[in-house]
């Protein structure tokens, strides 16, 4: 978080509690006295801190999520990958995303780094690993991402089996439809492609495999060319 200009003693600050209704300005000072800073996120102007995450349900599948995007990370300059970064997206919300591929601002891309070196806009692409469908991943961020513009939207409910990729489309989140081979195909980042199937059984060989093919495409070379102005 943000280091306030403000010399107001630390004890004179409310603590930052889940549930608090804040603008994001008292949200970034609240967290920066937080003697022991932890996970929060101003979603619609509602805090949440997160409980302790599991292994199964959160820590493994946000490893495997992170392999497969690193892999194209690695493959794609111009192109960064976030773990957890906060990004101030509007005046009400300020999330702390699973993951984030974005497109460098020299680039083109439509977010930035500000000075203290946080995310302000919407990346390109955000992703989030979810218990269940109740979670707000599903319901208030996902009103939140699209609003502000983030074009490609990640939701994978570990617990009831189901991976959501959204893409942007007239101010509407639309699914990324399954191919045949059970593939999906990112409209925003070309060859982006998840073996969907494979990741939900935990067959990373085929989707990192799946992945590789697709980097070597003439469609990946053409946008790492686009992204460097050749």
């Amino acid at each position: 978080m943000v280091k306030t200009l403000s010399q107001e003693p630390t004890l004179s600050i409310p603590p930052l509690e889940n549930g608090d209704r804040l603008s994001r300005y008292e949200f970034e000072r609240r967290y920066n006295a937080m003697p022991h800073r932890k996970k929060a996120e101003l979603i619609e102007g509602v805090v949440y801190m997160p409980a302790a995450l599991r292994f199964r349900s959160h820590g493994r599948p946000h490893a495997l999520l992170l392999a497969w995007l690193s892999d194209y990370w690695l493959a794609t300059p111009g192109v960064e990958l976030g773990v957890e970064p906060t990004i101030r997206l509007d005046l009400d919300n300020e999330p702390q995303p699973d993951a984030v591929l974005l497109i460098d601002e020299q680039a083109g891309g439509q977010s930035s780094l500000s000075e203290d070196d946080y995310i302000e806009g919407a990346p390109e692409l955000v992703a989030e690993i979810a218990a269940s469908s109740a979670s707000i991943d599903l319901h208030d961020k996902k009103r939140a991402y699209r609003r502000n513009g983030v074009r490609e939207y990640i939701v994978w409910q570990v617990l009831d089996r189901k991976f959501n990729w959204f893409y942007l489309y007239e101010g509407e989140y639309v699914a990324v439809p399954i191919d045949k081979d059970g593939v999906m195909r990112s409209r925003v980042f070309p060859g982006l492609w998840l073996a969907v199937t494979d990741l939900l059984t935990g067959n990373m060989t085929r989707v990192l495999a799946v992945l590789q093919d697709k980097l070597n495409s003439p469609e990946h070379e053409a946008f790492v060319q686009q992204l460097s102005g050749e």
